[in-house]
């Protein structure tokens, strides 16, 4: 039996899983789950831990001190059990897509929970947030804000260990890497050293439809976790190879499926990569392994993902919102997305484009003066 001195400890050597694939595909490919949400809360809780280790060995966190970040999800907890744990007082700025649970949650862990309540117009919720954070960094001394979807720390968490766990679980042998982008570290350090190590390998990004982050126009979408209203300074577009763009419906029936199918309860991030990965799975060889990035746990979904209610409110319940058996194909900065589709990124990757109604995080935060 494993015996560790803090869930700290745990927060690593995440188990992989060989996955059935999805009903209406047939993987020729060995599809695997790296249950990321296995840890003690689930994926950010390697970068909330990479984050405030680093903050303190740059002297930016004293003890005693306060993070304050902002988040809707996953890393709003890690850093919630990670600050906590290590006596911190943690603020986390989120908006009213939060479900109950999770909020819950947060405030049971020790972290202080602020809610905005105007969605900007250009910058969604996550301008919001951050004009928000931008007060509180203002009104308490020596706060100190990891910034999530700019610092070097959370593709970081990724760099190495990742890489490190997948090629010493599955050997070179590994054709494709699938992971949702949010804040764009996890999948931007996981590609990086994957593809020092594997050159061949084939990075595919999976975004939200309504998701600014490869060249699409934002608009509300219901996903949460993965997709964004701005791009963050974390994704590193020269490693992704393909883009994948999935609707509200999609995800949320694949979340089914893959808990029907696979016996595993997950969130949406999860569900899209699900969804991606099993397709991915028929493109290659027998021999070759796909590898899926699976980050959140279905627990606070269950009034959204999991509600029949919920997705009928919305339109997106029946098997006509489901997914297809494959994504449509379109052309990159070109079409819109409003189903399941995908595209090459452009040969070189870079920033898709700077818009006028598109923000990037960093032009965000030396407009905010942070």
């Amino acid at each position: 039996m494993l015996k560790v001195s803090s869930v700290l400890e745990l927060m690593k050597n995440t188990p992989l899983v060989s996955l059935r694939g999805r009903a209406v595909n047939r993987p020729r490919a060995t599809l695997w789950g790296k249950l990321e949400l296995s840890m003690p809360g689930q994926m950010k809780d390697r970068v909330a831990l990479k984050m405030v280790t680093d903050a303190e060995a740059r002297g930016d966190l004293q003890p005693g001190g306060t993070i304050v970040e902002s988040s809707s999800g996953t890393m709003a907890e890690g850093l919630a059990r990670v600050g906590t744990l290590k006596g911190y007082r943690v603020i986390i700025i989120t908006d009213p897509r939060i479900d109950v649970s999770t909020a819950a949650k947060l405030r049971a862990l020790g972290a202080e929970v602020l809610v905005v309540d105007v969605y900007h117009p250009t910058g969604g919720w996550q301008q919001s947030r951050l004009e928000r954070l931008r007060d509180v960094l203002r009104d308490v001394p020596g706060a100190y804000w990891p910034r999530q979807y700019d610092s070097p720390s959370n593709p970081g968490a990724y760099n190495s260990a990742m890489a490190q766990e997948l090629t010493e679980a599955l050997g070179g042998n590994i054709a494709a890497l699938v992971a949702s982008v949010g804040s764009g570290g996890s999948l931007s350090g996981t590609a990086a050293a994957l593809k020092q190590r594997l050159p061949h390998v084939r990075v595919v990004a999976v975004d939200a439809v309504g998701s600014v982050q490869f060249h699409q126009p934002n608009r509300p979408r219901l996903q949460s976790g993965h997709g964004n209203s701005i791009i963050a300074g974390n994704i590193n577009y020269r490693v992704i190879d393909e883009a994948h763009w999935l609707s509200d419906g999609e995800v949320f029936q694949g979340c089914r499926e893959l808990a029907r199918r696979e016996g595993i309860f997950a969130g949406g991030s999860s569900g899209a990569v699900y969804i991606v990965g099993s397709w991915l799975a028929e493109q290659f060889g027998p021999d070759a392994h796909v590898v899926g990035i699976f980050p959140d746990k279905g627990d606070r979904y269950g009034e959204t993902i999991y509600s029949d209610d919920y997705l009928a409110k919305h339109h997106i319940a029946g098997p006509e919102c489901a997914a297809a058996a494959a994504p449509q194909a379109i052309r990159y900065g070109v079409d819109v997305a409003e189903r399941w589709s995908h595209a090459p990124l452009p040969h070189g990757g870079s920033v898709p484009y700077h818009a006028p109604d598109i923000t990037l995080s960093g032009d965000l935060t030396r407009e905010l003066g942070l």
